[in-house]
């Protein structure tokens, strides 16, 4: 019955969102297709209510759990409602970082600043040429979507120069503006990163003070999942282990990223594993972080702003380059710390961490990824919002 009215809702949203103005005082924020209040949306968002200006325009945020506290004035949506598609037709500006569903409709009268959600280390979007996605290997279909997708697109953002040229060709956007100012989400670990900010975040976590704290960030892997669109939490990392040789100076923050669904029992790891829901944003996170061990996720282009230890867990190197994806640079060479391919090597690496070691390497990523990041960039998208 849902799916029926929903059918008809979008069948009249599609017919009638032209004949509907849009006001330019009408701003649409989204952060994962609504899974969560996050990433650039979220830092945008919040330099308006900073700015003062949520008491001039209308910012409206689409959610599925619209309990989730969000400072300032907005209106919370809930997605795929009546309402939704209301504010889709009348909002003047629109702030995504992810792709959005095939039947909206995108007038010229409206500005659509796709943030996206991390430099690419994976081949991504029209780039791919084979793909394993959730059961699906249509690549031809998977790209046609893409490029009706990014096709609405007005403005994209851009970490890095490198970012900007693989958009170019995995978005088809050769001849559109990208706006390479660095991310929003990072603003805070340049503007907050100092003691006195930390320890009030770890406070406010619930994080102990008195232990070093290692955030685990892993991606996901398009082949291992529940249903469409719902992976798994795709590990080979030992805890028992990791406990045992690092649990008296240190704790783990396992972060999932936003497309798995897990439910995994860590209460045997009490007091050693902290887990976050997604109402808990992943900047924090690296903030209150004294180390990062990921493996092939863009977290690692973000976190090199705090210039803190980095270890890469790639059990599966080969596989995931060769059959999954391809890669955008040489990572073996590239990255600025350690790779391990066991839990053995990687409780090795880190009790012997040498920073003097990666220095040189650690300088050449910071330089190549991290060169547009100075902390206003959510200032230089809400000039762009409201022609300032």
């Amino acid at each position: 019955m849902k799916q029926k009215i929903k059918k008809i809702i979008t069948k009249l949203y599609k017919k009638f969102t032209y004949a509907i103005p849009t006001s330019k005082k009408i701003i649409l924020f989204q952060s994962s297709n609504g899974r969560n209040y996050s990433g650039n949306p979220r830092y945008i968002y919040e330099e308006m209510v900073r700015q003062g200006l949520d008491k001039e325009y209308t910012l409206v945020w689409f959610l599925f759990d619209t309990t989730i506290e969000i400072p300032g004035r907005c209106k919370k949506i809930r997605n795929n409602y009546v309402p939704y598609f209301w504010y889709l037709m009348r909002a003047g500006v629109w702030v995504f970082d992810s792709r959005q569903p095939m039947y909206m409709r995108k007038k010229d009268s409206c500005m659509y600043i796709q943030t996206w959600h991390g430099t690419p280390l994976k081949k991504l979007a029209l780039d791919m040429d084979k793909m394993d996605m959730g059961g699906s290997q249509n690549i031809e279909g998977y790209h046609n979507k893409f490029r009706r997708a990014t096709a609405l697109w007005d403005y994209l953002i851009s970490q890095n120069p490198f970012s900007t040229e693989i958009f170019k060709s995995c978005f088809a956007f050769e001849d559109k503006p990208i706006l390479e100012i660095g991310y929003p989400r990072n603003d805070i670990l340049i503007n907050d990163d100092n003691t006195e900010a930390i320890q009030k975040m770890r406070q406010k976590l619930g994080l102990p003070l008195d232990k070093k704290i290692i955030l685990y960030a892993p991606t996901w892997r398009d082949n291992e999942f529940h249903s469409k669109g719902k992976y798994k939490f795709a590990s080979k990392l030992d805890f028992d282990k990791a406990r045992e040789a690092l649990g008296d100076e240190y704790v783990f923050i396992v972060k999932y990223h936003y497309l798995v669904s897990e439910s995994i029992d860590w209460s045997p790891y009490k007091g050693f594993v902290y887990t976050f829901d997604e109402t808990k944003d992943i900047a924090w996170l690296y903030l209150v972080s004294d180390l990062l061990i990921t493996d092939y996720s863009s977290v690692m282009f973000d976190y090199s702003i705090l210039r803190r230890p980095m270890f890469f867990f790639a059990y599966d190197l080969e596989d995931y380059k060769d059959n999954l994806r391809g890669f955008y640079f040489d990572f073996v060479n590239e990255v600025p710390g350690p790779i391990s391919r066991d839990t053995d090597q990687l409780i090795e690496d880190i009790l012997t961490y040498d920073p003097v070691q990666w220095k040189d390497k650690y300088d050449a990523y910071h330089e190549k990824f991290n060169c547009r990041d100075d902390g206003k960039a959510a200032d230089k998208i809400v000039k762009k919002i409201t022609g300032q």
